[in-house]
């Protein structure tokens, strides 16, 4: 009798050991984030706004250097090579990245090419296609873009993650309405715009311009490159006195002395605008595209 008592309690006690060993491989398993490189800080604001706390993101490109400038180095591979997920925008924008795709050797990972379906809008100038590429590759500063390009790193997540794709659907759908939204608020405002015209440092907005029927003009061409030569500047004055600017809107890695320089020539006051391409004074995507869309929408009246 003694004997098979002992034999219950030791049965119990192994069955016991075993229910909790098989319960900690889920918990782990649900407790592991989804690992997320993006190329930079833009990629990075929609992956976090989709992924949530089921991801860990990080970024390629350091904040403060500008991505047309990158050059890829040996650590960004080893990024890759333990990812799950790898976003980027495309059209341009990170020439490096299937190189990178290829050196890190990662059969597991999925890549998002964020501008996939997309509109391009062509670049012109045949020095900037023969360096940079056909597309002008700011594609992220246009709200309904940004509805695309975050529904591509949403499929890539529930892909990547079938166990969790009810949240990622939730916070994609919630997304897309404050997007749409926003949308809504500055089609209305910039209908009533007395006039379409502003000015900025860096020829990044054309999207945006698409988005709401506006028309930019710059210090510098797409790519931040080509600070304008005494007639240039001329033409430029010449173009925001015709035009009545008021405001020139210049960022911190594009030529904001030159900016300002056309500022004074014209009576014109500088405006900060974000282009989104790294970290800036801890502001989310929609936080920042709203202040540029609120300066914007004051410069014209």
């Amino acid at each position: 009798m003694v004997k098979k008592l002992v034999l219950l309690v030791v049965g119990i006690m192994m069955a016991a050991l075993f229910a909790g060993c098989g319960n900690d491989a889920p918990k782990e398993q649900a407790s592991k984030k989804i690992q997320v490189v993006t190329s930079f800080n833009a990629m990075a604001e929609f992956a976090k706004a989709i992924g949530g706390d089921k991801v860990e993101v990080s970024t390629i490109i350091p904040d403060g250097v500008e991505p047309h400038d990158f050059e890829l180095k040996p650590e960004n591979m080893k990024q890759l090579a333990t990812a799950q997920v790898f976003v980027y925008n495309g059209f341009g924008m990170e020439p490096w990245a299937q190189q990178a795709i290829d050196a890190a050797k990662n059969s597991k990972l999925i890549t998002v090419v964020a501008t996939e379906g997309v509109e391009p809008i062509k670049n012109t100038d045949p020095e900037e296609i023969k360096e940079h590429g056909a597309e002008d590759p700011h594609a992220w500063l246009s709200l309904k873009n940004a509805k695309i390009e975050v529904k591509n790193i949403k499929d890539a997540l529930v892909k990547a993650d079938p166990a969790n794709k009810d949240y990622y659907e939730k916070n994609y759908t919630e997304y897309v309405a404050k997007l749409d939204a926003m949308i809504k608020k500055y089609e209305e405002q910039f209908a009533k715009a007395p006039h379409k015209n502003f000015v900025t440092g860096h020829a990044a907005f054309a999207y945006l311009c698409r988005d709401f029927g506006l028309e930019q003009n710059s210090v510098e061409d797409v790519f931040a490159e080509g600070e304008p030569n005494a007639a240039q500047l001329a033409e430029l004055i010449k173009y925001c006195k015709e035009n009545n600017i008021t405001t020139i809107f210049a960022e911190e890695m594009a030529s904001p002395e030159v900016s300002k320089t056309l500022a004074n020539e014209v009576g014109a006051k500088v405006e900060t605008i974000y282009t989104i391409e790294s970290n800036e004074d801890n502001k989310t995507y929609l936080e920042r595209m709203d202040e540029n869309l609120t300066k914007i929408a004051a410069s014209l009246k």
